[in-house]
């Protein structure tokens, strides 16, 4: 029998009997592992992946949370790395060599797009960026070199979707690993494995972990990519995250689902008057009433997470700016997924500083709606929007 959701959160993996029966799991802070003989040290080195020798390959802690995030994703096995960043770099170049040919979306994270733009075009790999929103520009991007396809969907400025069974029907008849990132859905709202996408990876800093104190990332697929990748660049990289850091993202795990479902409620019951807000020129959320896509997002979603951008109707960027400085309860900051509220404006980033190829407009402020009260977030947007 399938474990449910609630055995995965708080108990999928954990072993107690070999550590006092302690009700939290153990942090089993060790660099490397000792043997009785040399034939036990022989036998643990031959298999790294599955046996505790060095903490880089192998820890018991991060075993346990490994464990409860292939089984959220419905995959048969994870990595856990120390970033989002590195989840996807290595996902991306366990599967790429020189010459090779990727599709991938047009807005995707930053370092993303800067990893596939950039760095891999040094060694030889190039990028078709496509807007994604229609299966067809995936087979018009193919070349006879292509052998991946890179998905976000949806993306976390302005949420565009693509058709993630269409895109993965897509790749497995033309033999193509398809990635996708997940981070703003979460493998409560969106699992992507199941729709027949490869790897799914996430930055595990924002709901898995959701209390900002933790930077992650996360691969998540079939055993056989999960091994390849690790024999190759995780063992060669070493991004493997820390037993303390896999401590707190197990922590974080036990409230996802009540940390999840309150920052969606609250979306669902602000986003509404938003839409009707004099100030407020579009509201970009993959469930609003006003994204053309909101049909195909609750086909693949189970449900949106509370993230969401707004345009500001004003004509310059400083009544952006006279409404995010008005906020009282959101702060001004990067990420999402945590228990506090964060507002984060296009505008506010450096003008030198820009790594997509799709600029977002500038008078985008990005929303996440933390745990707080429902009502004070309201009234703060409001009364900030006011100000504009």
């Amino acid at each position: 029998m399938e474990p449910t959701l609630s055995e995965i959160l708080s108990q999928l993996g954990e072993t107690r009997a070999d550590y006092y029966n302690a009700v939290s799991p153990a942090i089993v802070q060790s660099s490397n592992f000792a043997f009785p003989t040399v034939a036990a040290m022989r036998e643990a080195l031959g298999d790294e992946f599955g046996t505790p020798f060095y903490t880089r390959g192998f820890n018991p802690t991060v075993a346990m949370l490994r464990q409860k995030l292939a089984a959220l994703e419905a995959c048969e096995d994870a990595l856990v790395c120390g970033s989002g960043s590195a989840a996807v770099a290595i996902a991306v170049m366990g599967f790429l060599q020189a010459g090779d040919h990727v599709i991938c979306v047009q807005k995707p994270y930053s370092w993303t797009y800067k990893l596939l733009n950039t760095l891999l075009r040094r060694f030889g790999v190039e990028t078709s960026f496509i807007d994604g929103r229609e299966i067809e520009s995936f087979e018009a991007a193919r070349r006879s070199n292509t052998k991946m396809v890179f998905i976000e969907s949806p993306n976390s400025m302005t949420f565009e979707l693509q058709d993630i069974a269409a895109v993965a029907a897509f790749a497995k008849a033309n033999k193509l690993i398809s990635i996708i990132d997940n981070s703003y859905s979460s493998p409560l709202f969106q699992q992507p494995h199941t729709l027949g996408i490869d790897l799914v990876v996430h930055s595990a800093t924002k709901f898995l972990n959701g209390h900002s104190d933790v930077v992650a990332g996360a691969i998540c697929g079939s055993k056989a990519h999960i091994s390849k990748l690790f024999a190759q660049e995780w063992m060669t990289l070493g991004p493997s995250i820390s037993p303390n850091d896999a401590w707190l993202l197990m922590r974080g795990l036990r409230t996802l689902e009540l940390r999840a479902n309150r920052s969606a409620d609250t979306a669902a019951l602000i986003i509404p008057e938003l839409e009707q807000h004099p100030k407020v020129e579009h509201v970009y959320w993959p469930f609003s009433s006003q994204n053309p896509q909101r049909t195909l997002a609750q086909k693949q979603m189970k449900r949106c997470a509370g993230m969401f951008s707004i345009a500001i109707k004003t004509d310059s960027p400083e009544g952006v700016e006279r409404f995010c400085d008005s906020l009282r309860h959101f702060l001004l900051a990067c990420s999402w997924g945590g228990y506090e509220s964060l507002a984060f404006p296009v505008c506010g980033q450096s003008q030198s500083v820009s790594y997509t190829n799709s600029p977002v407009p500038w008078n985008l402020v990005r929303i996440y709606l933390g745990i707080e009260d429902p009502a004070l977030l309201r009234d703060d947007l409001m009364q900030a929007l006011e100000k504009v």
